[in-house]
């Protein structure tokens, strides 16, 4: 079904309770019931739904939707509707309990049965784990022993999974031996928030729904890839998560892997969830790196130092509350990867990430391969500017292409110029959190958006080298960097080796 204007008219998401385990933190208040918000306002929502919070704190239901209802009015990406509110507030119950508490899944089982017979969900339920990872499996474990993810007369049980989903390969392998003793693989959905950008969703379209680009995506045409998440926000008030995490493994395994799977992957054969995280999980795959040695060569890690970045100024990472005094954590990291296949031989891929850097930059850029000058050898053209295709994820979502055009006047003199495209400009789109369509998707079951258990478990394979060479290099190896710059210098010695260099952040 289509509108007047060519754009889909979407459904409602099918009849369900919405579980969410972890409801008192962060993550609930910030970022699940601002998207459930907005769902609600844009009708996606279904007439029957319902939503129950699961955390350890003591409170009544009341208490609880007074504090929805304060997170709405601080975290909310549009106008606040009171009636909308209402509305789904009405629909919010909340039960006391944890992992560890057996009795807790028996409460829940109760409510559920109770809000089923009451506002006709059909049995279907969708599980949130908002949770420390170390509760991933554990609740798992708790709602298979209860029976409560079973599917049966024809109702479904979903499982969504945030991330991070293991700190190693050895451990996501683990943790999907868990997960998969008690859901099936169409039951489990491993979110991925990066994956709610509409520049990121845009890529396969880009790629795939637009004749000239297709035919020059290959190692004939492109020269390299440069993927850059760049954060001028330091460390903060994470420093114990961080300190035992990294920026590689905070960001590398998902987010931006993400980001080079769909840039790199072979057409999948149609636009469905099998297909298309097969494709990714392929080309994630065909990363390779042989030895301990090549891992330190195609890698630079990095601690920030004082400095100024953005308006805040910034302590010495070592000095962050909760970071270990003689830490070797990284908080930036910078990758030259080589993808082992036929498209891209020989083809480069950069990829960069940080915290407390000049500027807050997302984004992806694809370089083609210089046109020779000779054409021009007897003009006064000196060079030609770089060919880039710029997919812009953050600050602004948007694509531009840089070419080569001449500059008016009587002599030919060349200069680069920018054809831009920016999703505000052309749609009228109302401020979301980024899991609008995440969530969405896991109501209507399309898995697309998500990851699988082979395709986690290829990413951490292509980043198991790199942990395992820095933990033995130690001390060694590790760089620093000014708050405030684009990084260490070793970065661009990186780059370097290969004859390129970075776009600036």
């Amino acid at each position: 079904m289509t509108a007047k204007n060519g754009a889909r008219i979407v459904p409602p998401a099918d009849p369900c309770c919405f579980v969410v385990f972890g409801a008192s933190g962060d993550l609930t208040h910030r970022l699940l019931v601002p998207a459930l918000y907005n769902l609600a306002a844009t009708g996606l929502l279904p007439e029957a739904f319902s939503i129950v919070g699961v955390a350890r704190a003591e409170m009544s239901t009341e208490a609880f939707c007074e504090g929805l209802r304060q997170a709405l009015a601080k975290f909310a990406t549009r106008n606040v509707e009171p009636d909308v509110v209402e509305r789904l507030l009405a629909c919010v119950t909340y039960v006391q309990g944890g992992p560890e508490d057996e009795a807790s899944f028996d409460r829940l089982a109760e409510t559920l049965r109770a809000i089923e017979e009451t506002r006709g969900t059909s049995g279907n339920r969708l599980y949130y784990l908002a949770t420390p990872p170390t509760a991933f499996a554990p609740i798992a474990r708790a709602l298979g022993r209860t029976g409560l993810a079973a599917e049966e007369n024809g109702a479904w049980r979903r499982l969504i999974v945030e991330k991070p989903f293991g700190t190693d390969l050895a451990s996501a392998q683990a943790l999907n031996r868990e997960l998969l003793a008690v859901f099936e693989e169409h039951q489990i959905f491993r979110i991925d928030h990066y994956l709610g950008k509409e520049t990121v969703q845009n890529i396969m379209v880009m790629r795939f729904a637009n004749g000239l680009f297709e035919p020059i995506w290959n190692r004939d045409h492109i020269d390299q890839v440069q993927i850059t998440v760049a954060e001028t926000l330091p460390v903060g008030r994470r420093g114990k998560f961080y300190d035992a995490t990294g920026a590689l493994r905070d960001m590398v395994p998902n987010h931006l892997f993400q980001l080079l799977s769909l840039v790199a992957m072979e057409p999948p054969s149609r636009f469905d969830a099998r297909a298309v995280r097969s494709a990714k999980a392929a080309v994630l795959d065909e990363i390779k790196i042989d030895t301990p040695e090549e891992a330190l060569r195609r890698s630079v890690r990095a601690q920030y130092l004082a400095g100024r970045a953005g308006r805040e100024t910034v302590p010495d990472y070592r000095a962050t509350p909760d970071v270990a005094p003689d830490s070797t954590t990284e908080t930036y990291v910078a990758l030259g990867l080589m993808i082992d296949n036929w498209r891209w031989a020989g083809v480069p891929f950069f990829l960069r990430t940080g915290k407390a850097l000049c500027a807050r930059r997302s984004e992806i850029a694809i370089k083609f391969k210089q046109a020779p000058l000779s054409m021009f050898r007897h003009m006064p053209v000196e060079h030609l500017a770089e060919n880039f295709l710029v997919v812009g994820i953050a600050p602004e979502e948007g694509i531009s292409l840089q070419f080569n055009a001449k500059v008016p006047g009587p002599s030919v003199a060349i200069d680069g110029v920018d054809m831009t495209f920016r999703y505000k400009d052309h749609f009228e789109a109302a401020p979301s959190t980024g899991y609008e369509t995440l969530i969405y998707d896991c109501m209507i079951g399309d898995a697309i958006l998500f990851q699988r258990a082979d395709g986690v478990e290829a990413g951490w394979r292509a980043v198991q080298p790199f942990l395992d060479a820095w933990k033995e290099a130690g001390r060694d190896g590790l760089s620093t960097y000014t708050a405030g710059t684009d990084g260490p210098e070793e970065a661009h010695r990186l780059v370097g080796d290969h004859g390129r260099r970075w776009r600036p952040i």
